[in-house]
């Protein structure tokens, strides 16, 4: 699954999820799983642009991208935090 696909699903199962932590842990693992596949996509920009003119670049590039996953990560929890707070 894509980065986009996985916040897609996290953000569907937010909007579908009855207000029980069984639906918060849910979308922690989604948010988890996302931010881990923004920071594997960051490890790759790295080694591709090791040894290379393009490096630098390359490592603000993969900050960048574990940045974002950590913003979308933290989003996603903060909204499934909510979900168990939230009177029915």
């Amino acid at each position: 699954m894509t980065p986009r696909t996985l916040i897609a699903a996290a953000l569907g199962t937010l909007a579908l999820a009855a207000c029980d932590s069984q639906a918060e842990n849910e979308v922690e693992r989604q948010a988890t799983a996302i931010d881990e596949s923004y920071e594997a996509e960051a490890q790759v920009e790295e080694a591709l642009t090791e040894g290379t003119p393009e490096e630098a670049a390359g490592e603000a590039r993969a900050d960048a991208l574990r940045e974002q996953g950590e913003e979308i990560k933290d989003r996603l929890e903060d909204d499934a935090d909510e979900l168990d707070t939230t009177p029915q």
